[in-house]
């Protein structure tokens, strides 16, 4: 089930400012982005995450399709954007060379150069995907380039394909990384050489959160999150490692070796750390996510590669932007945002180089609300006048997991929500959800986060009983209890 952020982010300190970072910086600096995924529908509109991407200094970004209006968003931002042909669309495009030249000239060519596409993922994990022949997946990407150079294109736009670590046949010691046996020769060769051949490099995903929750037993915390000053030396290649992540990208690396492609570059487009999870997902907290991406960004942008290759930057796609609340699997899944959908920062943790020069820690938003588009105008009260209701978009199953939580592991008492007491009436889910969720919400002192519930909750700058005549919602639709606030 969906948990609330116990962990209020407003007075978070920069927990990773003294972390040991040994690697040396022989490379320039590396680039960090950010993974804008869309599985929920109460995010901010492409525009409105436009400008919150600039109030960061973020200028990569990279979303999973091509979607016309995040695509016109950006047009002109200055921000580059990696985009997708998704996963379904893979036999099509390694048919058919007619289909992917309407597919660029209609999802790529209409768009540049005002929008500043560099890359285009051709599918998204194939390797891990049941639903999709890998065969087709370096047809389809021939194909694509071969669309490319048609609209001359194929300078500007590199292509790739993002691979889980799961490709690999062994990951540890790194020095041993292999592929599977199986992959090979069918598609990592070709791929490879596809690669090599366009001037491109390998899209990877990485989650040292992974390995970590299903071996606490033998990989420390420490290590996992770029705290570890004494390191493990690998005993094939003698090279010391102080983090997870770089054991498991120097993996890859030597995978790449073996096979006499070490000519070839790599971009990391997906690696972060959840800051909630489920009880069985050890290490997913707010404090840990924070260490984990804040680490990760000072090792990126103070330069250095990873000890397999010193001298090659490190270019890095944070996943991701904002928690997605529609997303399926484990709580974790619908948690690895730095933002919330009302733009508020899950945690504080610097983005550019200049905040990390500075020693800046970035202010929570801490005044903006989002309600979902129900229609109507809503007044922005001042400020400390907020509530925190429910959203019954997310279904019944997810309301009442977080209106449980909120009454049992939350604190709240729920007793006047019992049948017969005085806010029972009317015995409706989305009334008794929102009476507890912001009797949390006010004994949390309205702290960033605390109205969230994995999305079954938002925050509203009216009290609730105005927004029935506001939005022409059914009559009681937050209960008839006036939901207090705190002075």
């Amino acid at each position: 089930m969906a948990t609330p952020n116990f962990f209020p982010s407003l007075f978070l300190p920069l927990i990773f400012s003294l972390y040991y970072f040994p690697i040396a910086s022989f490379s320039d600096p590396g680039l960090i982005g950010v993974n804008y995924g869309r599985v929920a529908d109460n995010l901010p509109q492409p525009d409105q995450v436009v400008q919150l991407l600039k109030s960061q200094g973020l200028t990569r970004v990279k979303i999973y399709d091509t979607d016309p209006t995040v695509l016109t968003a950006l047009s002109g931002s200055g921000i580059s954007v990696t985009v997708a042909l998704p996963n379904d669309l893979l036999p099509s495009a390694a048919a058919s060379q007619s289909f992917t030249d309407k597919w660029v000239q209609s999802n790529i060519a209409a768009y540049t150069p005002a929008t500043k596409i560099e890359a285009i993922a051709v599918g998204n994990e194939v390797f891990a995907d049941p639903n999709n022949p890998i065969q087709c997946l370096v047809p389809a990407m021939n194909n694509v380039y071969s669309s490319l150079v048609k609209f001359n294109l194929d300078k500007s736009i590199k292509i790739s394909s993002p691979v889980p670590l799961s490709v690999l046949a062994v990951s540890y010691p790194s020095s041993a990384g292999s592929f599977r046996p199986e992959l090979i020769e069918p598609v990592i060769k070709p791929m490879l050489n596809f690669l090599k051949r366009t001037g491109s490099y390998l899209m990877v995903n990485v989650y040292p959160f992974l390995a970590y929750e299903g071996n606490t037993a033998q990989i420390s915390l420490e290590y996992a999150l770029f705290r570890d000053k004494q390191g493990v030396v690998d005993s094939g290649n003698g090279l010391r490692y102080y983090s997870l992540f770089d054991v498991q990208i120097d993996a890859v690396f030597a995978a790449m070796n073996a096979l006499h492609y070490d000519d070839v570059k790599k971009v990391i487009t997906e690696t972060g750390w959840p800051s909630i999870g489920d009880e069985n997902e050890a290490g997913a907290s707010v404090a840990n996510a924070a260490s984990y991406n804040g680490n990760l960004v000072r090792r990126v942008l103070s330069g250095g590669g990873s000890p397999l290759r010193p001298n090659e930057p490190l270019n890095v796609f944070l996943f991701a932007l904002f928690n997605e609340y529609q997303k399926p699997g484990p709580t974790s899944e619908r948690n690895y945002g730095l933002f919330y959908p009302n733009q508020d920062k899950v945690y504080n943790i610097p983005l550019t180089l200049e905040d990390l020069n500075n020693g800046k820690s970035m202010p929570v938003n801490r005044t903006k609300t989002k309600v979902p588009d129900d229609g109507g105008d809503v007044s922005t009260a001042a400020a400390g006048q907020t509530w925190c209701v429910a959203n019954g978009k997310v279904g019944a199953e997810k309301l009442q997991a977080a209106l449980d939580y909120a009454c049992n592991v939350g604190g709240v008492d729920c007793r006047p929500i019992q049948e017969g007491a005085t806010c029972y009436n009317p015995a409706k889910l989305e009334a008794h959800a929102s009476y507890a969720f912001n009797s949390y919400y006010q004994m949390m002192a309205r702290g960033s986060g605390t109205c969230n519930f994995g999305g079954a909750a938002y925050v509203v700058t009216q009290p609730p009983s105005a927004y029935s005549s506001l939005f022409n919602l059914q009559a009681m639709k937050f209960g008839n209890c006036e939901l207090p606030t705190r002075n």
